[in-house]
C-alpha cells in the first residue's frame, strides 16, 4: 500500500484540477500583492514620519514580523522537513536511522553565522570601517587609549569588569548584532542619548573619537550589519519560498490550496516588511532596493508558475523530490531561526533604546509573541 500511495502524485479525494488551477492563479496574485504591499511600507514610508525606521511604530511591527519569521522556521519549515525525510516513500536507511532535518537545520545555522562574520568583516574593509584588534581584544584595559578610541571598561565594587565572569572569562551576550553596543555600553544616564566620559569635558557634541550615544541607524557599523543582515536574510526568505510556491503549484487538490493562499498571503506581507525594513536600515541606493524588492516579492508567485508548469509529470511523493524538498525546507528553518533570533530579535531587543523605554519594550515582546502564535497557529490549516 505504502509503494502505491508512493508512485502516485495525490490522493484522488479532494483532486479537482480546474479548480486547483484557478486557485493557483489566485494564490499568485494574493501572494505577490502581500509581499509587494510589505516590502513597500518601510522602503516608501522611511521618509514619513509614522514609518520611519527609527519610530517606535516601526520596531513594533519588525518585532512582530520577527515572531512570524521565527515561527515559520521553527513549526511550518523545520517540521516539514522532518516530514518530508521521515516520509515512507524513502528507503529506510539511511533516512529512519538518524534525524536529518535537525542536523540540516543546524549545519545552515552554522553556515549562516559564519557568511554572516565573513560579509562584516568584508564590508568592514570595503568600506575602510575595520577597527583595530586592540579595540575589539583589550576592553578591560586600563590604558586610557584615547587616541585610538578605547574607553577604559568600569568596574564594579568587586573591582569585576562588566561582562567578565567570577572565573575571568568574559560572558559574551551575542556576536556582531550588537557587538556594537557593547563597545560603547555607559551607565544609566546615557538613556538620554548624552553622555560625558570620565576624564572628558562635556563640549555640547558627540566625542571627537567618533562615539555615538544615539539611538539613530547613522553609525557606520550599524550600517555595515543591516547591509549583510538585509542579504543573507533574503537569500533565506527565498531559499524556501521558493520550495512553498513550488509545492503550491504542484498540487492538484483545492482542499490543500485554498488554506494555503491566506496562510502564505500573511506570511509573506510580514516577511516582506521584516526585509523591507533591514533594506531601509542598509540605505542602499534606489536601485539596489528596488532590485531586491523584486526579487522577493517575485520568488513565490514564480515558484507557483513553475509547479503548475511540471504539476502533469512532478511526482511529490517521489524519492528525489522528498529528499530535495526535506534538505531545503530543513536549511531554510536553520537560516530563518538564526536570522531571526540573532539579527532580528537580538539586535533590536538587547539595544540600548529597548532598554531605556518601558514601554516600547512591553509593546515589542507581545508584539513578538503574537507574531509567532499567529503564524504557528496556522499551521493548524496550512
Amino acid at each position: 500500500m505504502a509503494t502505491a500511495a508512493c508512485d502516485t502524485a495525490e490522493s484522488d479525494s479532494c483532486r479537482d484540477d480546474a479548480a486547483a488551477l484557478n486557485l493557483k492563479f489566485v494564490a499568485i496574485a494574493s501572494i505577490l500583492f502581500a509581499g509587494v504591499i510589505g516590502i513597500a511600507i518601510p522602503l516608501v514610508g522611511k521618509n514619513r514620519r509614522v514609518l520611519r525606521t527609527d519610530g517606535s511604530l516601526f520596531v513594533g511591527a519588525k518585532a512582530f514580523a520577527a515572531g512570524v519569521i521565527l515561527a515559520t522556521g521553527f513549526v511550518h519549515m523545520l517540521s516539514g522537513g522532518s516530514d518530508a525525510l521521515n516520509s515512507p516513500c524513502l528507503p529506510e536507511f539511511p533516512w529512519s536511522k538518524f534525524p536529518f532535518s535537525g542536523f540540516f537545520a543546524m549545519m545552515a545555522s552554522l553556515a549562516t553565522l559564519l557568511v554572516d562574520f565573513v560579509g562584516t568583516q568584508y564590508y568592514e574593509r570595503k568600506q575602510g570601517l575595520d577597527r583595530p584588534t586592540e579595540d575589539q581584544v583589550r576592553v578591560g584595559s586600563d590604558d586610557s587609549g584615547l587616541e585610538s578610541g578605547i574607553i577604559p571598561a568600569h568596574k564594579d565594587s568587586n573591582g569585576t569588569i562588566f561582562g567578565e565572569e567570577e572565573g575571568g572569562g568574559m560572558h559574551i551576550v551575542g556576536m556582531h548584532a550588537h557587538a556594537a553596543h557593547h563597545r560603547h555600553s555607559h551607565p544609566q544616564d546615557a538613556c538620554d542619548g548624552h553622555v560625558t566620559e570620565p576624564g572628558h569635558v562635556d563640549s555640547g557634541h558627540a566625542h571627537g573619537h567618533g562615539h555615538s550615544h544615539g539611538f539613530g541607524d547613522d553609525d557606520e557599523d550599524t550600517g555595515v550589519r543591516h547591509v549583510v543582515v538585509s542579504q543573507i536574510l533574503e537569500l533565506g526568505i527565498v531559499s524556501h519560498s521558493v520550495i512553498i510556491g513550488l509545492s503550491l503549484g504542484v498540487s492538484q487538490s483545492p482542499c490543500t490550496i485554498r488554506p494555503l493562499v491566506a496562510a502564505l498571503s500573511f506570511h509573506q506581507f510580514f516577511e516582506g516588511f521584516a526585509l523591507g525594513g533591514c533594506i531601509s536600515q542598509a540605505q542602499f541606493r534606489n536601485r539596489s532596493a528596488a532590485i531586491m524588492a523584486c526579487f522577493f516579492a517575485i520568488t513565490t508567485p514564480l515558484g507557483i508558475a513553475v509547479g503548475i508548469g511540471i504539476s502533469s509529470s512532478y511526482n511529490p511523493n517521489s524519492a528525489g523530490a522528498l529528499v530535495a524538498e526535506g534538505i531545503l525546507d530543513s536549511m531554510s528553518a536553520g537560516i530563518l531561526v538564526y536570522m531571526a533570533l540573532v539579527d532580528l530579535i537580538a539586535a533590536d531587543f538587547l539595544s540600548k533604546r529597548m532598554s531605556c523605554n518601558f514601554r516600547l519594550q512591553i509593546l515589542s515582546y507581545c508584539l513578538l509573541f503574537l507574531g509567532a502564535g499567529s503564524m504557528s497557529s496556522l499551521a493548524i490549516w496550512a
